[in-house]
């Protein structure tokens, strides 16, 4: 017995099947049957239990390799079923192949791929209207013996995309040049064009014809995960949706479609996160708190891929377990620049991927950019980027828009206080923000309630601190900083082109405190200081009145100031660490649209991040 080359097992039995008229036919390998995805690209593909001769054959030519394709003609052309059996596992049904396929209502049955192929395209004016020459591609390719896998043409006629497998690419180009060599002399054509390494994705089932919007969900999926589509061919059966994308985003791509038609009870999100702090860290308990609710009533299943501080860095590809995380420090890999744990984010290609930055760092805030370019969403509490130029700042949300990406940072503006989102809808509705009066920090509401003249201000100061309500650093509260970067954000939300020069700002610290080079030294300063705070705060009690950090726009113009508030002012009871934010709008004029809460604390801002996250996992 001779067996006929790649394959030829299966072929061989398919044709003494066809000479025998066989009732059935066998097929037996170490696998169940077709998988509705290669194992290899896909964690959990399903088995598919029956299937009709086209989508078996599309499958198989498309990557299926538990079955070679020319072996379906024999046993289609006399309607013999054919079963694909597991030797390994006998008692399994595994495939069923047959002329009707499956009697359950399935729109595709499964998503394949090719790896390893060239893209060829011919352009040029010289080829609109201009008869036989498609002909003449085709006999330049097959005088070359090259097999065309896909072939797409724009209407314009100006161009046609062959593609083909990498090792065709340099015979393909030379017999078409040669073929061609006129037109390519007068400019009547031009220089063909070949990319390599890209990939064929499949999407294929009998049941896709007349489907409205189904090309629309595949696209869509990809779009949204940031897969390029280099070129789409669709016969007229419907039964196959073809698209080149680069060889990079094969597996991705498979994964997004897989996921997205065969995989609708479990949507996997995988983040990247910065930041193991006081922030940081409650976020993690956030997410360990919420991951088993989240997987079993919403099917959310939420993976940690990637952790960093400010020096180490650790990844999983399968997600990082709570040991991993309780090790981190143990564990992490040092990092010579923040860089390298954002390339090796973005190196993992994986759909559904979100950065989560719980940090107050300004080199990780640089990293935004470059994420939202690779359609990788960030959730961020970290408000150096949005309260940055004007031009950075809607550069981030053009990007966002352009690459498919969502950019959150509902917290950098009162924790997990609804301001930014409010601000947002008012004006969507046709709202008109008139004035904002706001206390918006949390710590220093918390230091000037706290402070009485008895216990000293560093004293408070440092409190506030070990709590979580400051910044890492509490001159950045102290100082006004971190007010007008939050007044500066809601400003621009509300429609106002404005830079951090424009603010208005008078500041309470002593010269010696604003210019501390440490934490140490600053302690010291607020310590040596303690007079000047007494003297504030005693000043203000003799009015009668109380001390907030006020921070305004009105008439266009912003400021912050430490203000002494009357006790018939809404701001005078506002106790601890909570924010309030009055809306003055043209619907809200005589009364204000008033938010109000605790606007600092760890807890409340990780509980904010996490819904901008959920936001972002529900679109």
């Amino acid at each position: 017995t001779v067996l006929l080359g790649r394959g030829g097992s299966d072929y061989t039995a398919a044709l003494y099947a066809y000479a025998l008229n066989a009732s059935h036919l066998e097929i037996w390998s170490d696998v169940n049957g077709m998988q509705t995805a290669n194992p290899k690209l896909v964690s959990n593909p399903m088995l598919i239990e029956k299937l009709s001769y086209k989508e078996a054959f599309e499958l198989a030519y498309f990557g299926a390799k538990v079955l070679y394709p020319p072996s379906i003609r024999p046993v289609r052309d006399k309607n013999i079923p054919l079963y694909l059996k597991n030797t390994l596992n006998p008692e399994q049904a595994g495939t069923f192949i047959s002329i009707n396929g499956s009697d359950i209502e399935q729109t595709i049955q499964g998503v394949s791929s090719l790896a390893n192929i060239s893209v060829l395209n011919i352009t040029g004016v010289g080829l609109v209207q201009k008869k036989g020459t498609a002909r003449r591609v085709f006999q330049a390719i097959e005088e070359a013996e090259v097999n065309v896998i896909l072939i797409t043409q724009s209407c314009s006629e100006q161009s046609i995309c062959l593609g083909i497998s990498n090792s065709d690419a340099t015979r393909a180009k030379l017999s078409l040049n040669k073929a061609f060599k006129y037109e390519l002399s007068v400019g009547l054509m031009n220089p063909l064009e070949i990319s390599n390494d890209y990939a064929i994705v499949a999407v294929i089932g009998d049941n896709m014809k007349n489907r409205v919007g189904l090309s629309g969900q595949v696209f869509r999926a990809l779009g949204e995960n940031g897969i390029n589509i280099t070129a789409i061919a669709q016969g007229s059966s419907e039964r196959n949706i073809s698209i080149i994308v680069n060889k990079i985003d094969e597996a991705k791509a498979v994964h997004v479609l897989h996921e997205k038609f065969f995989e609708k009870t479990i949507k996997q999100i995988h983040l990247f996160i910065a930041g193991v702090g006081n922030v940081g860290s409650a976020f993690l308990k956030v997410i360990e708190k919420q991951h088993a609710h989240l997987l079993e009533a919403h099917q959310i299943n939420i993976k940690i891929i990637g952790l960093a501080n400010s020096k180490k860095m650790l990844f999983s590809d399968e997600g990082l377990n709570a040991t991993d995380l309780k090790n981190f420090k143990d564990k992490g890999l040092n990092y010579q620049s923040f860089d390298d744990f954002i390339r090796k984010a973005k190196s993992y290609n994986l759909r559904n991927s979100i950065f989560i930055d719980n940090t107050a760092s300004e080199i990780v805030s640089h990293t935004y950019e470059y994420l939202l370019q690779n359609s990788i969403s960030v959730v961020t509490c970290n408000k150096i980027a949005c309260s940055g130029p004007f031009k950075q700042y809607k550069y981030l949300l053009h990007l966002a828009k352009e690459h498919n990406a969502h950019f959150k940072y509902e917290t950098s503006v009162g924790a997990a206080l609804p301001i930014i989102k409010t601000i947002q809808d008012l004006i969507l509705s046709g709202d008109e923000i008139i004035k904002i009066q706001a206390v918006l920090s949390g710590s220093l509401n918390f230091i000037f309630n706290e402070y009485n003249g008895l216990k000293p201000f560093s004293e408070i100061v440092l409190k506030a601190k070990n709590e979580g309500y400051t910044e890492p650093n509490p001159l950045i509260d102290l100082s006004g900083l971190d007010v007008m970067r939050k007044i500066l954000i809601l400003s621009r939300e509300a429609g106002f082109e404005k830079e951090m020069s424009d603010i208005s700002f008078k500041g309470f610290l002593p010269d010696s405190c604003n210019d501390a080079s440490n934490l140490e030294k600053f302690f010291k300063e607020l310590l040596k200081n303690e007079a000047h705070f007494k003297e504030i705060y005693q000043h203000a009690l003799s009015k009668g009145c109380k001390l907030k950090v006020v921070a305004t726009l009105e008439n266009g113009k912003l400021s912050v100031a430490l203000n002494e508030i009357s006790s018939d002012s809404s701001l005078y009871n506002l106790e601890g660490k909570d924010n309030v934010v009055a809306l003055h709008t043209e619907r809200y004029f005589n009364e204000p649209m008033i938010i109000k809460g605790a606007g600092a604390g760890a807890v409340v801002t990780a509980s904010g991040v996490f819904s901008d996250l959920m936001y972002i996992v529900n679109r």
